[in-house]
């Protein structure tokens, strides 16, 4: 049976119509030789590089492709863009899983991610999950860098407007007085490295000295420290009650010599025994000198047995020795 030019040609148009349609539906993620497919929604402000045909995966495996990205229509989620998958596994999961976008290599592909959850009502085809976007380590560098960035372009600024009014401040006195306080500042080290090694010189030198130094110092320490055990290990209480009944004693004394008891409490407070004390210490004087002065009155001696005239005070002094 020969085949007609025209039957050939229909045959060739048709084939070329249906492998068109399957690669544009392999390039969207749509193999028409699977099974059923199930599509499932999510919604993201950014698909940070996600496309269509970008592999769709839960805990690893590949289980569908993004269909479609399309811009949000309804104007209160105006720029949001919608992603449409399939999933052609049969793997069940509920409306609490996650649609993640992530990064499939270091080359900044991105592929999406359902993160399973089983809890409540299982998800349905048409079902929207939430989306979610992880970071990668370029975006986490760059999110932790942004901050620090600001940061050290306001440190910039504010030390750039410090050196100005810097400038501003200082005139050409100031800042010769600057540079003479800074080379002050510089001998006042020079020295002070010079008195160090001078120093360590010293140290070197009486080291001998130094040391024995420590030594007795070392041994005074020790016999301090004997010292004071022995004080502490003395009796002090019996000594410190001794000395209080000693005290005690001392003010009763001195209290009796206040109140006028006792002959030397008379002697300090009685001021007419005082006086008595005065008259005959100067009449017992008085009478010392005359005694000294006239002793025959006070003491006679006849030793050839001449006979004694007597004391008479009216006799000179005189006359009695002429006799």
């Amino acid at each position: 049976m020969k085949i007609s030019r025209e039957l050939k040609t229909g045959i060739v148009s048709v084939s070329v119509i249906a492998l068109f349609i399957w690669g544009y539906n392999f390039m969207k993620g749509l193999n028409l030789f699977d099974g059923q497919l199930k599509t499932y929604y999510t919604e993201y402000n950014n698909v940070q590089g996600l496309n269509t045909a970008s592999v769709v995966t839960i805990n690893g495996v590949d289980v569908g492709k993004v269909v479609d990205i399309k811009f949000n229509k309804d104007p209160k989620k105006r720029g949001q863009l919608i992603v449409e998958f399939s999933v052609v596994n049969d793997f069940q999961f509920s409306k609490k899983s996650v649609a993640k976008i992530y990064s499939a290599s270091l080359m900044g592909g991105k592929s999406l991610a359902i993160i399973p959850s089983y809890e409540g009502e299982m998800a349905v085809p048409g079902d929207n999950l939430k989306g979610e976007i992880e970071s990668d380590i370029f975006s986490s560098v760059t999110e932790k860098l942004n901050p620090l960035q600001a940061k050290v372009e306001h440190v910039i600024v504010s030390a750039d407007s410090l050196m100005t009014g810097l400038n501003n401040t200082l005139d050409y006195e100031a800042r010769e007085n600057v540079k003479l306080s800074l080379e002050r500042l510089n001998v006042s080290i020079l020295n002070i490295q010079d008195l160090t090694v001078s120093l360590n010189k010293m140290v070197q030198k009486n080291g001998d000295k130094l040391e024995s130094t420590l030594s007795n110092a070392e041994v005074l320490t020790a016999n301090l420290a004997k010292l004071s055990d022995t004080l502490v290990n003395a009796n002090f209480g019996v000594t410190v009650k001794n000395l209080e009944t000693s005290i005690a004693s001392i003010n009763s004394i001195l209290a009796n010599l206040e109140a006028g008891e006792g002959t030397m409490g008379k002697l300090l407070t009685d001021d007419e025994m005082y006086l008595n004390l005065t008259n005959a210490s100067k009449e017992l004087e008085e009478l010392l000198r005359e005694v000294k002065l006239h002793p025959k009155r006070f003491v006679h001696l006849s030793v050839f047995g001449k006979k004694d005239k007597g004391y008479n005070p009216e006799v000179e002094p005189e006359q009695e020795n002429k006799e």
